[in-house]
């Protein structure tokens, strides 16, 4: 009707994070999640952060569809602009692992492997000086979610700590970073998104890339899961949390993506 992009249009008469927040919203669900890596991979002062938490939060069927998008939007495999944009290492071997391997999605979990991958995970960390990288990389691409999950709730009976902290205490970095975003959006997505937006808010200042992500990305996924989780842990809800940590129309604009306040 206008002869002209919406999106352009609106580039021009917005500026700043409300800007930012409203472009991203325009795309779909994949257009969005290709943006987010994109930006992540290829920014001058570039954190990897974006570019892993929506990959190794993404379900595989997601994922193998953002990959025809990305390669759509940007005219360039996802898969190349990894290994260009990032240091060679576990980290790397982990993402391109992730987006290539077919996982199941389905809630059926065989319990004899689950087990055995809490062995093995043990064996590859904690019982050994050093770090089996290989496993963990192996076992963290190649099983589905639920999978993860029990794998998590026998590491726990067996040893006595989450898989979660063996993590933690193994690794490091960009990697330890992806581990944990896969183990913890295997159990409890909800839970896990509400301590990043939490992160992005306490202190001083704000991180409003990733406010901006986590919100834009998730209104339409699991939002009420992510606002139950945050009070629950908080004792108060997201939306007061967002409602003092922004201000004018960008407060407004993600508040509004947030829905009802409880």
């Amino acid at each position: 009707m206008y002869s002209e992009e919406l999106s352009k249009r609106l580039a021009s008469e917005l500026s700043g994070k409300l800007e930012t927040a409203v472009l991203l919203w325009l795309h779909d669900p994949a257009g969005r999640d290709a943006t987010i890596i994109r930006k992540s991979l290829t920014a001058d002062n570039k954190t990897l952060e974006g570019a892993t938490e929506v990959i190794c939060s993404r379900t595989p069927s997601q994922l193998q569809y953002l990959k025809q998008i990305y390669h759509s939007m940007f005219g360039v495999y996802l898969e190349h602009d990894i290994q260009t944009n990032t240091s060679p290492g576990d980290h790397q071997k982990l993402l391109l692992a992730y987006i290539s391997t077919p996982r199941h999605e389905g809630p059926e979990v065989n319990r004899e492997i689950a087990q055995k991958d809490a062995k093995g995970l043990y064996k590859a960390g904690e019982k050994k000086l050093g770090t089996d990288e290989k496993t963990f990389i192996h076992i963290f691409s190649e099983r589905s979610a639920a999978h993860l999950a029990a794998v998590s709730s026998y590491y726990h009976d067996m040893y006595g700590h989450s898989l979660k902290k063996a993590v933690k205490n193994e690794t490091s970095g960009a990697f330890e970073h992806a581990l944990l975003t896969i183990i913890q959006c295997a159990v409890n997505p909800g839970k896990y998104f509400a301590k990043v937006l939490h992160k992005a808010m306490k202190g001083l200042g704000t991180d409003d890339s990733t406010l901006i992500r986590v919100v834009v990305t998730r209104t339409e996924v699991d939002m009420q899961y992510i606002k139950a989780a945050y009070l629950k842990k908080h004792k108060k809800t997201l939306n007061d949390e967002v409602h003092s940590e922004t201000s004018s129309h960008y407060r407004t604009f993600l508040l509004s993506l947030l829905g009802p306040n409880h």
